[in-house]
């Protein structure tokens, strides 16, 4: 099969990056299996040693794409007109009135959901990029902030409280907090290598989003190294932690979360947290997963029976409660 993605930014990601890693690992996932596989990106990009033909990206990629191609992948609300099927994987929540194509994909369940389709995958990771140690510390002292800090739906303010309230040191990779304190390390923005040196460090990842959040990456990076999640109630989260309470929690506020910390019971299996992640987020059942919608929409088949759009009359960027 030859499948041609488009992609503007540099490949690999070097530092910072969530969908575009996920992007690349799939890309190279495809070539393992001996896929043809055609990207359209940046001059700078560093493809081709994994099985990749690397075309200059630019406005008439369109009209550059191989007449022998049989899908092309998209992470981006378009559908080139051309006669060639395109799988549309969204990995944000849409505007209000934006309407998706027949072929879209969301990245979990209640992302699809809340945008009126059932066409789903879950985002993954290659886990061989997460070198994992056995945690014995049940004492919880370091927690882990990881997203970009300044997008206020992360919510690192109510993690910065949580923090000093409960005395516990919470590590930052991707902001930084003004006012010192001694509870307090900020990275800024990390990757690769020092992003995972820096999970070594803690014993738990907080994540109480307050906005419809699609998947959150950082939840399944962090489970791949043995860390509980404790999250809030919204969007992906109560699917990639479940109820079992295993690998991580779900708080209805920042009152309950502290509460929980402050008890000090934890119960947690960092190998049974590592296998969790395994089984249900590696990069090989993501490749799996989009082979077979990409052989669905080759053989005629739309994913969706109308175009998915926003449910929601308010945007996505609303803060939740917490």
């Amino acid at each position: 099969m030859k499948i041609v993605f488009q992609h503007s930014g540099i490949l690999p990601v070097l530092k910072y990056g969530g969908i575009e890693r996920i992007l690349f690992w799939h890309m190279v996932e495809l070539a393992k299996r001996g896929h043809k596989v055609v990207l359209f990106g940046h001059r700078d990009s560093q493809v081709e040693d994994y099985g990749i033909e690397l075309h200059n990206d630019g406005s008439d990629w369109v009209d550059r794409i191989p007449a022998d191609t049989d899908i092309i992948h998209l992470t981006y609300n378009f559908t080139p007109d051309i006669d060639i099927p395109t799988l549309v994987n969204i990995q944000g929540n849409g505007q209000p009135n934006e309407v998706f194509p027949l072929n879209t994909v969301f990245v979990s369940r209640k992302h699809a959901q809340n945008h009126g389709s059932d066409s789903f995958i879950y985002n993954a990771i290659d886990l061989s990029e997460y070198p994992f140690e056995v945690k014995k510390n049940k004492s919880f002292d370091n927690l882990m902030f990881l997203a970009k800090g300044s997008w206020s739906v992360k919510n690192l303010k109510d993690c910065v409280s949580i923090a000093k309230k409960t005395k516990k040191h919470l590590h930052i990779a991707g902001g930084k907090v003004i006012l010192p304190s001694r509870y307090i390390t900020s990275y800024g923005m990390v990757g690769g290598n020092e992003k995972i040196e820096v999970f070594k460090k803690c014993d738990a990842l907080l994540f109480p989003i307050r906005w419809h959040e699609p998947f959150g990456i950082a939840v399944i990076e962090a489970m791949a190294m043995g860390l509980p999640v404790f999250g809030s109630p919204y969007g992906s989260l109560p699917e990639l932690i479940g109820e079992d309470k295993e690998v991580g929690r779900i708080f209805q506020s920042k009152t309950e979360l502290i509460d929980y910390l402050e008890l000090g019971e934890y119960t947690y299996d960092s190998e049974k947290i590592r296998k969790f992640t395994e089984k249900n987020f590696s990069i090989e059942r993501l490749t799996d997963s989009y082979l077979m919608a990409y052989g669905r929409i080759i053989s005629g088949e739309k994913l969706n029976t109308k175009g998915p759009k926003w449910c929601f009359k308010k945007t996505a960027q609303e803060l939740l409660d917490f």
